[in-house]
């Protein structure tokens, strides 16, 4: 007999063998990853078996030697079941562990991994866990994000709704006719009027900046003329609340932006400091420039800002003093100036942050040279 002919009844017998065993095995396929492993192994030792088995009946082996064949063959079949229980158990606690950390990923939980896994499951247990860490940090967003909404428009309602009663008592004297003085009062309107107009200018941009559809135009803008001006437009309010304006630039320095919108940017910094700053106090603005950005430092004598409060000083709305009354001729005034300039900044692919220093606070706005 060919060894063509004996490969053919073996694979005959073992096909044979092989369909018993999986529809034999059957019912473990859908109860579990491992009763699938099982059936595998099982169905692999019985095509084993069936083709040795067809194999000696062809060559015609005696009965004790057809006995030893299948006893090895079984032996051997036992043994690949062992090593497939011992898998199957390995996967089984594997699943079960993978099965934990995705429930812990639907209650919230960032899921930790209590035993060491296969390497493909652990890579896998790992980005699950990453993931859990991310819908966490947006849910903390989410939730830093809703609770300033909601100071905000409670804030942004005391500040309109201050200016309005004052706009209508003033309104209600004139038509009184028990006003000596119309002239100031037509003055105080005009103010109160301007500061409204501002606040809703300053919800448009906000509206914009958080929408993602603030655009810059940009053009090549000297820093140390913007401070200049930013300066000189701020002296008539430093005057009034009797701060010292102090400016120091290291040397020239160009950036590509807009030239209004860093303007603004840089003149509620400087307005936010003098804001804070008690009177006989000073601030100073530095320019600084290096090889790859520029950095614009303003320093106030506010007395530091409060460990609390430093992580929320540049959220929509928020204001660290308790204190909603707006100041008459104040710039900004609904907490809204920081968020702005940082906004600003942001757009021109800069960054914005606050430190407390010896006596005050500093802001530095850095910007790509």
């Amino acid at each position: 007999m060919n060894i063509g002919h004996i490969m053919l009844i073996a694979l005959g017998w073992a096909a044979g063998g092989a369909v018993v065993g999986w529809l034999v095995t059957l019912p473990l396929h859908r109860r579990s990853l491992a009763g699938l492993l099982a059936s595998v192994v099982l169905t692999g030792t019985m095509a084993s078996v069936a083709a040795v088995v067809g194999n000696v009946h062809a060559m015609f082996i005696s009965s004790n030697e057809l006995a030893a064949v299948v006893s090895v063959s079984v032996v051997a079949g036992l043994a690949a079941a062992v090593a497939a229980g011992v898998a199957a158990y390995r996967l089984s606690r594997d699943s079960r562990e993978l099965h934990a950390a995705v429930a812990a990923v639907g209650q919230g939980r960032t899921p930790i991994a209590r035993r060491p896994l296969a390497t493909k499951l652990e890579r896998l247990h790992t980005e699950l866990a990453a993931t859990a860490q991310q819908l966490a940090d947006s849910r903390d967003r989410e939730r830093a994000l809703e609770r300033s909404r909601r100071e905000l428009i409670a804030w942004i309602s005391h500040d309109l709704r201050t200016p309005l009663a004052g706009v209508r008592a003033m309104t209600e004297a004139l038509e009184d006719g028990v006003v000596d003085e119309p002239e100031r009062y037509y003055k105080q309107i005009h103010d109160q009027v301007d500061r409204l107009a501002g606040m809703v200018d300053d919800l448009f941009d906000l509206s914009r900046i958080q929408a993602g559809a603030f655009g810059v135009d940009t053009e090549p803008v000297a820093v140390h003329d913007l401070t200049s001006d930013c300066l000189a437009a701020l002296e008539p309010l430093a005057d009034a609340a009797g701060v010292r304006l102090r400016g120091h630039s290291e040397g020239s320095a160009t950036v590509t932006g807009n030239a209004a919108e860093l303007n603004r940017a840089l003149t509620n910094l400087i307005a936010n400091a003098i804001r804070h700053t008690p009177s006989d106090g000073c601030v100073d603005v530095r320019v600084r420039t290096a090889v790859a950005h520029v950095e614009v430092l303003v320093r106030d004598e506010c007395g530091g800002i409060p460990d609390a409060d430093i992580e929320r000083i540049f959220e929509v709305g928020y204001r660290g003093e308790p204190a909603r009354t707006p100041v008459l001729g104040e710039v900004g005034g609904a907490g809204l100036g920081l968020a702005i300039a940082r906004g600003i900044v942001d757009a021109h692919s800069g960054s914005l942050d606050v430190r407390n220093v010896s006596g005050g606070c500093e802001f530095r706005m850095r910007l790509p040279a």
